[in-house]
């Protein structure tokens, strides 16, 4: 493992990079942090204002007064997110599709920024679901997330159906539900079909998540992370860069 941030790193990294055709993009928080939407598990951000044992799914399908506080922090998250525009990094993963070496991207992430910096959807899975929309628990009927904002702007503290009175929740992963099947399976055989993994932006902590570049590697894929702090994996990874995602990916791909 090369572990210094130096131009012998930048060199291996565009190395395995353009001698690549089935690239896996992994992407975490610190991706979209550079589009100003803030780490929520940073010192300051919404899990250090809240107490994350409020927000398990049991306690929001069971409790109204949690679903009220829940909406309240998931509101602030919104606010954060709503208008943000993809990054640098974001726009090399687009080029990576445009020279046809994009696999996919498996993402972390809720804020649908791969989408506004033009990735093919059908590449995209989010395996920790998307705020952009609003579904009801029990009809399935979905939403605009705009739309049930202006809702809760209007006074409606924990908002229902319109059409059979279900509990509605934005169309993430809340703390104790369940993961995608379809989609983890989906991340799962991707990682047994590229040729490299890149990491860019996660602290490779969040199981069942953090496994599929670990799996990548497993089934012989090169692995490279970009990442500002150390990760579990860093031992695993042929290349290790901490620096910022987007100066660092479009020098790598001379943009």
């Amino acid at each position: 493992m090369m572990e210094k941030n130096d131009q012998d790193n930048m060199n291996r990294a565009k190395e395995l990079i353009f001698s690549s055709d089935k690239i896996l993009v992994f992407s975490g928080a610190g991706l979209s942090t550079e589009s100003g939407i803030p780490d929520f598990r940073s010192p300051g951000g919404v899990w250090s204002k809240y107490d994350p044992s409020d927000f398990y799914f049991d306690r929001i399908v069971s409790d109204e007064k949690a679903r009220e506080k829940y909406w309240q922090m998931s509101t602030e998250m919104w606010e954060t997110m709503k208008d943000a525009r993809p990054n640098k990094g974001h726009l090399a993963i687009k080029k990576l599709e445009d020279m046809g070496k994009l696999l996919c991207i498996v993402t972390q992430n809720i804020d649908n920024l791969h989408q506004k910096a033009g990735n093919s959807p059908h590449k995209i899975i989010e395996i920790h679901g998307t705020a952009i929309t609003v579904s009801c628990l029990t009809c399935k009927k979905r939403w605009p997330r705009e739309e049930i904002q202006e809702w809760i702007g209007q006074g409606i503290r924990a908002p229902k159906c319109d059409r059979c009175g279900g509990i509605l929740k934005p169309d993430t992963i809340s703390f104790g539900q369940a993961m995608p099947l379809d989609k983890m399976e989906l991340a799962f055989g991707m990682a047994e079909t590229c040729d490299l993994c890149l990491v860019l932006g996660s602290s490779l902590v969040v199981y069942p998540a953090a496994e599929i570049p670990h799996h990548a590697k497993r089934n012989g894929a090169y692995l490279i992370i970009i990442n500002r702090d150390p990760t579990p994996m860093d031992a695993l990874a042929d290349v290790v860069l901490r620096e910022g995602i987007g100066n660092v990916l479009w020098q790598i791909l001379g943009g």
